[in-house]
């Protein structure tokens, strides 16, 4: 083999693929039956009968977990996303990003409680910068970056605040805490939340 090429990934091991399995079936029926935020990484061991070192062998934390269950439904999500921006690169770049805020919000209405196992770990105040290293958060950030430098490009002689900022502030009211306390306690729908959001961080022409 050349030096150069690089060494193929090693396949997974019959037990560790089946101790995965019975790790996210688990953690599933414990978050159907009592919410991800009162299950421990110790319920899921004892549930999957397998020791709490062979589950934190795999995953750190309940973040890690939920973002296995999820990977799948995110990967569909931002291929919607990506195929939508595509599809509509001809519309206006308020339109397009009016149009990621609803595809994600559809998307974090069916997968809220995963969403929200997903973020916890990336939204301690004891650690500012995680929020950054979560891969969820940077394709967003992305996507709404480039969005908000059209918006920005097309208001000639007005100097609204930097894309990178405006995407922080719109992917914090996107986050779970914030969607569940507008939808919980203001007593918001999904809709009118994404129609709040729109009026706030894009321009009306």
């Amino acid at each position: 083999m050349n030096e150069t090429e690089p060494v193929p990934p090693r396949p997974e091991r019959r037990d560790a693929a089946e101790n995965r399995q019975r790790i996210l079936q688990a953690a599933l029926e414990l978050f159907e039956l009592h919410g991800v935020a009162q299950v421990s990484m110790n319920q899921i061991a004892t549930e999957a009968k397998i020791g709490p070192g062979t589950l934190y062998r795999r995953y750190r934390n309940k973040s890690e977990l939920c973002l296995d269950l999820i990977k799948d439904n995110l990967v569909q999500v931002f291929d919607d996303i990506e195929a939508y921006l595509e599809e509509n690169r001809h519309a206006s770049p308020a339109v397009r990003l009016r149009g990621l805020i609803i595809l994600f919000m559809r998307f974090r209405e069916k997968k809220s409680q995963l969403l929200t196992g997903v973020e916890d770990a990336t939204s301690s105040p004891n650690r500012p910068n995680s929020r950054a290293k979560s891969p969820l958060y940077n394709e967003l950030h992305e996507m709404c970056v480039r969005l908000f430098d059209e918006i920005t490009a097309a208001e000639a002689g007005q100097s609204p605040p930097n894309s990178t900022f405006k995407a922080d502030m719109l992917l914090m009211a996107l986050s779970s805490d914030a969607y569940l306390f507008q939808r919980d306690v203001r007593g918001y729908s999904s809709e009118q939340i994404v129609e709040q959001l729109c009026l706030t961080f894009i321009p009306s022409r």
